[in-house]
């Protein structure tokens, strides 16, 4: 995973690679892959929520 990726791009990524496993025309193979890459940009996506969370948490409890 890129230290430049944006949530955004993550994002953009993950909804490309829904589409390509809805339309089944990868091989099992490619599917893995595909999970895979999925699986972490997942995770990447989740961490940049929670951190953007903490972040508003910390900014409004301190008013």
């Amino acid at each position: 995973m890129s230290k430049e990726m944006t949530y955004e791009s993550a994002v953009t990524r993950l909804e490309e690679i829904v589409s390509i496993l809805e339309k089944s025309e990868v091989t099992l193979d490619e599917s893995i892959k595909l999970f895979e890459e999925g699986t972490k940009l997942s995770a990447f996506c989740s961490e940049k929520l929670k951190k953007a969370n903490q972040k508003i948490t910390e900014l409004t409890s301190e008013e």
